[in-house]
């Protein structure tokens, strides 16, 4: 299935100028059944990059933009009286999509970040006591701002967990800007797009993915730098068991869309910044990537 992801790779380079690591990104934690969270400054890109994947997909896309008067209920969706039958019916809310865009999510209280949390595990919804599984395939992107810290609520660390992933799209270059700029006067938008694969083809690439070879000592050596970020001075927090298992499924899902059948520990090493990162809490207010990159030089490699 080779050519499809290289159809999404060119259909998303349409409208994403110059981010093609990126795009690459968001592609892994797409076939690797996670969530991404993109934290940059507002008018890079995030939003499009969002839409040009549910238009590349076919599948729906829906926006929630994240303020601190949104409620729960206006993300899962609530029950609303019906007069016409006499009875309750559910209204689903803007969770229930293929691509679902969480704007600034930490604006929103921790009340309403917690409304994603079962969702983004479970793949379903529960609203008075009765469970409703999402559409299948179900990807969250969230965006957050690294630079204003005023009217936020941080998210906690179980809300950070359950994203698999997380990159920074950043400024373009010079000749990249002007490239957005002659595409923007051609009229080329998200909605020019034409699908170029199916849900359902994107569930089928998501199984071959699983089909990827992880050695034993591959294995061994993520196993290696998680515990090595859990015994870190320099770290409150280390990575959680759901952290060892995503950084195996996206290398797999990386070693997939490079054209093989196993893993090599390039794949690791690239990912562990993006898979790591954003679960460790340091001390004294460092920050956590370079932490991971210190751990790949110390943690040998099989």
């Amino acid at each position: 299935m080779r050519e499809q992801i290289d159809r999404l790779t060119e259909n998303l380079g349409r409208t994403i100028v110059g981010k093609a690591d990126a795009i690459r990104l968001v592609i892994v934690a797409l076939l690797a059944g996670g969530h991404a969270l993109l934290e940059d400054v507002p008018g890079v890109g995030k939003t499009l990059l969002a839409k040009s994947l549910a238009r590349s997909i076919h599948g729906r896309f829906q926006r929630i933009q994240c303020t601190p008067d949104l409620l729960p209920t206006d993300i899962t969706g609530t029950n609303i009286w019906n007069q016409r039958s006499g009875e309750f019916e559910f209204l689903p809310g803007p969770v229930f999509a293929n691509i679902l865009l969480a704007d600034e999510i930490n604006r929103a209280t921790p009340r309403t970040q917690s409304a994603l949390l079962e969702v983004m595990e479970e793949l379903q919804v529960t609203v008075d006591g009765v469970s409703r599984h999402v559409p299948q395939p179900f990807f969250v992107i969230a965006t957050q701002n690294p630079i204003e810290y005023q009217g936020t609520f941080p998210l906690p660390e179980a809300q950070m967990d359950r994203f698999m992933l997380s990159l920074s799209l950043g400024y373009p270059t010079q000749e990249e800007e002007l490239q957005m700029l002659q595409r923007h006067q051609e009229g080329m938008a998200a909605s020019d797009l034409q699908p170029c694969i199916s849900t359902e083809e994107v569930l089928e690439l998501r199984r071959l993915c699983y089909q990827v070879k992880v050695e034993t000592s591959l294995q061994q050596y993520i196993l290696n730098l998680v515990r090595a970020s859990r015994e870190a001075e320099d770290v409150m927090l280390g990575v959680s068991p759901r952290g060892t298992v995503a950084l195996q499924r996206t290398a797999q899902t990386l070693a997939f869309l490079d054209g093989r059948d196993y893993v090599i520990p390039d794949d690791i090493k690239l990912l562990a910044p993006h898979v790591l990162s954003h679960r460790l809490i340091p001390v004294g207010g460092r920050r956590a990537k370079p932490i991971v990159e210190q751990l790949l030089r110390s943690v040998p490699i099989p």
